[in-house]
């Protein structure tokens, strides 16, 4: 691995109290979906589950109460997050614990997890096909790899004042080329997974529309991410900052008005890791 690559470009977003709100937000919207696909999974009846970038560990509580028999450690490298998480998750204790750990290079035995999760990291980091090589190097064989890589290229809002489309085909670009990360992601993790030779991949996909989730929950997410990115997107990317709190504003006011239609499709993304290890 290259040293001199930040393998956490997004830091300050990251640790950004908007971030708090924001992955608050988003289980709320994805989790009554994902866990519909999360029944597929031949897990045994006490298994051991990572939660790899974990974050305030809303995922990992949620897998913690889905899985009663479970043992779920979380890990992550902002330490106010995992300090949060150990407050919020006392009664999932002991079974569900949280370390400082970098995703990159975890220090854990390998095949140590039946179930590994990661949700909403891999756009915010480079070379994400090297952390999905150190989660399957981790996960048992014939166990499960559970990945949530967002891509900002599904989002889709109406037409507006302002081109809302061009804003999600550019400023995400734009801002993943000045911190070496993917923000499409969603689309290419596939061929990662593939690479890494793993089995039985799948690619489904959590519709967050006003159909099947709270406006308001969702406009929560876009102040999240307004609160958050607009000064790095100003700084980043042909879009000013108030530039680019304007898309955001334009959007949120769509999502609140109850004649008006958005889709985030949200890539859900699962693989098997071979039993037998192929030459």
């Amino acid at each position: 691995m290259n040293p001199t690559i930040d393998l956490n470009p997004q830091r300050k977003q990251m640790a950004d109290e908007s971030m708090v709100r924001n992955l608050d937000a988003q289980a709320r919207a994805i989790w009554p979906q994902e866990k519909q696909l999360i029944r597929r999974y031949e897990l045994p009846q006490s298994p051991r589950i990572l939660d790899a970038g974990c974050g305030t560990g809303e995922g990992a509580r949620r897998f913690a109460e889905y899985y009663p028999g479970a043992k779920v450690l979380g890990v992550d490298v902002i330490d106010a997050h995992l300090d949060l998480a150990r407050e919020r998750s006392t009664a999932f204790a002991p079974r569900l614990s949280f370390e400082h750990r970098s995703i990159f290079g975890l220090e854990l035995p390998e095949g140590l997890f039946d179930l590994v999760v990661c949700r909403h990291v891999l756009q915010s980091i480079p070379q994400p096909e090297k952390v999905l090589a150190e989660l399957a190097r981790v996960t048992r064989p014939g166990g499960y790899l559970h990945v949530i890589p967002e891509d900002y290229g599904m989002l889709h809002f109406e037409r507006d004042h302002l081109d809302l489309d061009r804003f999600w085909n550019v400023a995400p670009r734009e801002f993943g080329a000045s911190t070496r990360t993917d923000f499409q992601i969603g689309r290419n993790v596939w061929g990662h997974l593939s690479a890494l030779g793993l089995e039985a991949i799948t690619v489904d996909y959590v519709i967050v529309d006003p159909v099947r989730v709270s406006r308001d929950i969702v406009a929560t997410i876009i102040e999240a991410w307004r609160d958050g990115f607009s000064a790095a997107i100003g700084q980043s990317t042909s879009y000013s900052e108030s530039q680019a709190r304007d898309h955001f504003d334009a959007m949120i006011a769509q999502i609140r008005d109850p004649r008006r239609y958005f889709v985030w499709m949200v890539p859900v993304v699962s693989a098997r890791v071979p039993k037998v290890k192929r030459n």
